[in-house]
């Protein structure tokens, strides 16, 4: 390349490239992607946040899975100050109680089973094994389990060959407390927060894009790239876009839930799930206090009802009145739209029964740093956002669904309507696939892996008609080695630390 076509390059990416950014709304997606978005730019482009303390945010997103994790590495957070900053607990996974029968309870931990060591998959054996009366209940070939259920915590080893290899984990943390932590992060490197309430958005009439908004102490803030953060109103995706939502009610019927925290001490190492009548309740403990909340379905629920079925369900004193959202499961048609990207719940919202919401702001901004337009916004990048976060999101909402399709109970009408109801087809074959061997089909963008499909098929009573039919020709002496694989799981448990204590020595309390 010639010194006077490189200049000429180098100008045309200059006047090309976005130089501001305009992100609406606050909150666990908005800040997280101001953060993400200075720790990446380093001050080459203008990030203003806008956002009303008068407002507020939902803030139930307290439970997360692995990801995050990477997320934090990515800025630079220790987890000691993180976890300090944030009254934050580690989780190693979410016990579900009566979501098989009345009585019930299984363990969805973060990692593996036990070890894969020959073709054949360890769940395989582990079903011959039970089949036979030779083996114990799948939980306890999980090292997550064993740490759990004993309440205590150790980081996991990064020797392959160890057991303590074989489990992961995520954190529980005050959601208010995290916004505040990236607050400070991202305004250390030049994000500039504008408080204010948006009264007006003003578009190109030619293109349709937002030019800028008008807040209602009467500046005007413009912009290139709009990201929406609004929350599940969706000021700029829908409000100002008419972008669309897809409902998936048929599926995932609740769309309410009571929101408490209670008093706590001596945190459990995992997230609780408990099936009421018309819903669920969670538990998750942090530090100082537990966040409570009972998600439940209105069509066979009242609030009132619900308010006081949590309230009647809680292990310890309130510490604070219940409050209530209200939700519609679902997605926008697009999440990004002209130039305007929906993260968070303006993007849409799946229940929080994995504890994904955090999980698909991160995945969110994830996509948009991959896919950064520049003033041309190429729209062949933005059809591949689209189909990356769709198909994304509707392998996360299959595997919610999938829990609500198994329940065995049959007492109350919204549990008979799961029964009965249809599932996407996407689901429907995956269900079928392991009630007849046992095999778990991968799907594009699956964000839950074997583990995560395994613990929900086996804990809420699908298992195989047969093995894989590879068992019958392994010369693996299975049974022994399950029982020695429990017993070495049971060995490490007992000798790690209680989970208080080991967080308390790591934020040097």
């Amino acid at each position: 390349m010639n010194q006077a076509h490189s200049q000429n390059y180098q100008k045309t990416q200059n006047t090309q490239h976005i130089q501001k950014v305009v992100i609406v709304g606050g909150g666990s997606a908005g800040w997280m992607t101001a953060a993400s978005l200075s720790n990446v730019m380093k001050g080459r482009c203008e990030i203003c946040l806008i956002e009303s303390d008068e407002i507020g945010i939902v803030g139930v997103g307290e439970a997360t899975i692995p990801p995050i994790r990477v997320f934090n590495q990515t800025l630079g957070i220790s987890e000691a100050e993180f976890l300090r900053k944030t009254n934050g607990t580690f989780k190693l996974g979410i016990e579900f109680v009566n979501w098989g029968k009345n009585g019930s309870r299984y363990f969805h931990p973060f990692g593996t089973y036990g070890r894969q060591f020959d073709t054949v998959s360890m769940h395989q054996y582990w079903t011959a094994a039970y089949q036979s009366g030779s083996a114990k209940e799948l939980d306890d070939y999980a090292m997550a389990w064993h740490l759990a259920k004993n309440g205590k915590f150790i980081h996991p080893s990064g020797d392959p060959k160890n057991v303590l290899s074989t489990f992961e984990y995520a954190y529980h943390f005050d959601a208010g407390l995290y916004v505040k932590f990236l607050r400070e992060f991202a305004e250390q490197r030049g994000v500039k927060r504008i408080e204010g309430k948006i009264n007006q958005v003003n578009k190109d009439p030619q293109n349709g894009f937002v030019t800028s908004v008008d807040l209602d102490a009467g500046e005007r803030v413009e912009g290139e790239l709009f990201i929406d953060c609004s929350g599940f109103r969706g000021l700029l995706i829908e409000q100002a876009l008419h972008t669309g939502y897809e409902t998936w009610s048929e599926w995932l019927p609740c769309d309410r839930a009571w929101a408490v925290p209670t008093k706590g001490s001596n945190p459990i190492p995992y997230t609780r799930s408990t099936a009421h009548t018309a819903g669920w309740q969670w538990r998750i403990p942090l530090q100082n206090r537990v966040g409570n909340g009972h998600v439940f379905s209105s069509k066979f629920i009242s609030e009132d009802e619900a308010r006081q079925q949590l309230v009647d369900n809680l292990d310890s004193e309130m510490i604070a009145e219940p409050r209530l959202i209200k939700f519609v499961t679902g997605r926008r048609k697009r999440f990004w739209n002209k130039n305007v990207v929906a993260i968070g719940l303006s993007s849409g919202f799946i229940e929080p029964l994995e504890s994904t919401s955090i999980h698909l702001i991160q995945a969110g901004i994830a996509k948009l740093l991959a896919l950064f337009p520049d003033k041309s916004f190429n729209q062949n990048s933005i059809d591949e956002y689209n189909r990356i976060a769709i198909s994304e999101v509707e392998r996360i909402r299959d595997f919610v669904i999938l829990h609500y399709k198994l329940m065995e109970r049959r007492d109350t009408d919204m549990w008979r309507y799961c029964a009965e109801m249809d599932v996407p087809e996407s689901l429907a074959s995956r269900i079928e696939h392991f009630r007849d061997y046992g095999r778990i089909i991968k799907g594009e963008m699956d964000l839950f892996g074997n583990t995560s499909w395994l613990a929900v098929h086996i804990g809420q009573g699908n298992m195989p008609q047969r093995v894989d039919p590879l068992v019958n020709y392994s010369d693996v002496d299975y049974v022994s080695w399950l029982n020695k694989l429990n017993g070495v799981m049971s060995h490490y448990a007992a000798q790690a630390t209680n989970h208080i204590d080991y967080i308390n020595k790591m934020i040097g309390r």
